[in-house]
């Protein structure tokens, strides 16, 4: 039973940190610091470097950072657009140190899971935050800033408390992205070709309901009228 209990932590934890990476990764490091500084968590012996006071004080220092960035609007698609080159990787790192001092391979899957789920969460945020900078009030910003740190917050204290619990909720979180992230995608990709179309920077499309009209049309009647003499 231990054994089955340390299995379900240590699979939590991997998947855990990658998530809570790709969505807030200074949250997510100054959370496992502290936890285990504190003395309230015990992290595996690779990731107990993260209980260093000056490994805290810069997460808690990014972390200050990215509160406020994540808040305006077009800064915050900039800044996740930026951290797409720092998240996946992070959250790929901390995984592969969540699983301990194992084989190589582990550590690899370990990984690779990791960093999965660090893009997933990420590409799901940004995408989110692009749709939301279409509208001019900054409120839905801050309304998703917060949501997203108590979402982290509310997330890692499942993973070291309900491990079993965590991992149902990622389960049901994959399925929401593999159903909902492509759709996001394309609604992102239409938007950029509209700002687009408006720089002058692509060729406008043509409307697909003036064509559809078009295409209804009779063709135009080329016979001679009555009485008209032929050439």
């Amino acid at each position: 039973m231990d054994n089955y209990q340390e299995l379900v932590s240590v699979i939590a934890l991997t998947m855990g940190v990658g998530w809570a990476s790709g969505i807030n990764l200074y949250a997510a490091l100054l959370v496992l610091g502290l936890a285990g500084a504190t003395g309230n968590v015990q992290l595996p012996a690779e990731l107990t470097v993260l209980q260093d006071p000056l490994v805290i004080f810069a997460a808690g220092a990014m972390y200050m950072v990215e509160f406020f960035a994540d808040k305006i609007p077009g800064v915050d698609s900039g800044w996740d657009t930026l951290h797409t080159f720092i998240r996946i990787p992070a959250g790929a790192m901390l995984a592969a140190g969540a699983v301990g001092d194992v084989t190589p391979a582990l550590e690899i899957a370990a990984g690779i899971m990791g960093g999965t789920m660090a893009g997933a969460s990420h590409l799901t945020k940004a995408s989110t935050r692009a749709l939301i900078n279409t509208s001019p009030e900054p409120l839905s910003n801050w309304t998703a800033s917060i949501s997203e740190d108590l979402m982290v917050l509310g997330g890692l204290w499942a993973m070291f408390n309900h491990p079993l619990l965590f991992l149902c909720l990622m389960i049901v979180f994959i399925a929401l992205v593999i159903w909902l992230l492509p759709k996001l995608l394309r609604l992102v990709a239409r938007i950029f070709r509209k700002i687009g179309e408006w720089l002058g920077i692509v060729e406008r499309a043509p409307d697909e309901t003036l064509v559809e009209e078009e295409a209804a049309l009779p063709p135009p009647d080329d016979s001679p009228e009555p009485g008209a003499k032929q050439p």
